[in-house]
């Protein structure tokens, strides 16, 4: 029995190592942890328990068959992040590079059918140099089963990719259809086609960097979700997110004690808003002193920033939060903003996350490279995502709500079910100005009656009051008890049930 005993863990003892101390050094060498060394950071400490240590590649072509290293390049398990469950597959770039193999593809369907029947989140890391080419299309068919399950899996557990490494090819688009996209500075990149064939085929010279380093997707292309300057804060950072998250979609979000006191003011908010009309002012103080301790996860920060998006908690209790931004463009709604909301409000709906929104917008940006782009159709899908929406909104107007970017924010009149608005909000069909010089147009040349028909129009609709006169803001707030409105509200509707009609899915314009 002994010997037995010994001989399992000198197995296991070969498994651990993956491709060897050499490569494993040349991997510390390049900045970046090692598979099993970015799991442990990632769970709580002892918790990690692993699959298909021993699971070897059954390729005999290319010379293949002189070659197997226990677990073929992934390791594969489940663990505790503060005590809540989650499945992890990582690549390891240690063993033919972390590349696919139809072995490989088994260990990590094997976790995600297991991640959707436990109801449990998966995070996979990635580092790999995808397709592995000996193996031909079992290792292409091996990413379709990876695909397949992604989709099964989306809208059920939350999905999240931890970009760590190289990812190309077929591997990047596993992570393109998980919720979630982070990656590492300098370290990580991703692209279908390398800077080999990009050369090749258009003649253009292009760095992996500028091809597909983080400083392009979670700026330009909006592909990640945010980039970490290295693989400990990438991988404590996850911790954090987890904790905002539900485990799936019907069990509702986490709630942990808070030491912020729900009923709590803050009298700075008061002169927050400019009296210049026209003067930014920056939103992310308005949510941090709302939320609970000041505690805002960001997500996209660098992309569209002219829109904020992230959770957050109130009472304890994890919230989406949706902001346009007026210290840039003005908070203006463009393409780009317009789908980083509506796919974060679809997230927060899927799995039943309340939305407190807060608008400052002073319509959709003008101009022919917006309706080149197709703004119509963008906006549109913010709108959609808005519309769509069962689960509690409580919107919060601050200032401007002009035009149709005030309905798309969610207005009362496509599902909100709590809206406030300061004493300092402006909801009209646009600015006063511009307003004023299409009505009274025959009038342009005298600035007398201008500068009176401005004013009148500046009374009569650039305040709260109308909206609320008819019923479409349900009060005018102190801005100082922003936070004890949001958080009555949101306990108000926590118990919220919405019907919708039945259909197989909807055609949201993509």
């Amino acid at each position: 029995m002994k010997d037995v005993l010994e001989r399992l863990e000198d197995r296991r003892a070969e498994a651990r190592l993956g491709g060897g101390q050499k490569r494993i050094d040349a991997q510390h060498a390049r900045g970046k942890l090692t598979a099993r060394e970015r799991i442990e950071l990632l769970v709580d400490k002892g918790s990690f328990e692993e699959f298909d240590m021993f699971v070897q590649h059954r390729c005999a072509d290319f010379g293949m068959e002189k070659s197997h290293i226990p677990g073929d390049g992934v390791v594969t398990g489940w663990g505790t992040v503060n005590g809540r469950t989650v499945f992890i597959f990582s690549k390891d770039f240690t063993v033919f590079g972390g590349s696919l193999s139809g072995a490989h593809a088994a260990k990590i369907t094997k976790i995600q059918d297991m991640a959707l029947k436990a109801r449990a989140p998966v995070i996979g890391l990635f580092d790999a140099g995808g397709a592995r080419i000996q193996e031909g299309v079992d290792a292409l068919g091996g990413y379709g089963e990876v695909f397949k399950r992604n989709v099964i899996a989306s809208g059920v557990i939350p999905q999240i990719s931890l970009i760590m490494g190289p990812c190309a090819g077929g591997d990047v688009y596993s992570p393109a259809m998980t919720d979630f996209i982070f990656m590492v500075k300098d370290t990580s990149y991703m692209f279908v086609t390398g800077p080999d064939v990009v050369k090749t085929v258009t003649n253009e010279v292009v760095t992996a960097e500028e091809l597909g380093g983080a400083s392009v997707h979670a700026v330009k292309s909006s592909v990640a979700d945010g980039a970490y300057e290295n693989d400990l804060e990438a991988l404590l950072q996850m911790r954090r997110l987890i904790d905002f998250l539900p485990s799936n979609n019907t069990e509702g979000v986490p709630e942990i004690p808070s030491f912020d006191q729900p009923d709590r003011i803050d009298m700075s908010l008061d002169t927050l808003v400019p009296d210049n009309p026209n003067k930014p002012y920056d939103m992310k103080e308005l949510i941090l002193k709302t939320v609970d301790e000041g505690d805002f996860f960001e997500i996209q920060g660098k992309f569209a920033p002219n829109i904020i998006t992230g959770f957050a908690r109130l009472e304890g209790r994890s919230v989406g939060i949706v902001a346009n931004q007026p210290m840039v463009l003005a908070g203006v709604l463009d393409s780009d903003a317009s789908r980083k909301a509506a796919r974060f409000v679809r997230f927060c709906d899927a799995f039943s996350i309340p939305i407190l929104t807060f608008v400052d917008v002073p319509g959709f940006l003008p101009g022919t490279s917006q309706e080149y782009g197709g703004l119509i159709k963008h906006g549109a899908k913010l709108l959609f995502a808005y519309s769509q929406c069962t689960v509690p909104l409580v919107t919060v107007i601050t200032r401007k709500a002009f035009g149709g970017a005030y309905d798309v924010m969610a207005s009362k009149h496509i599902g909100g079910d709590i809206n406030y608005a300061w004493p300092t909000a402006q909801i009209a069909v646009m600015g006063a100005k511009g307003a004023v010089e299409i009505i009274f147009r025959a009038d342009m040349n005298d600035a007398e009656k201008i500068a009176a028909r401005t004013k009148e129009y500046e009374e009569r609709f650039l305040s709260p009051f109308v909206a609320a006169e008819r019923g479409y803001i349900d009060e005018v707030i102190m801005p100082h008890s922003t936070r004890r409105r949001v958080a009555r509200a949101l306990s108000l509707l926590r118990h919220k049930a919405a019907e919708t009609p039945w259909k197989k899915h909807d055609n949201i314009p993509l």
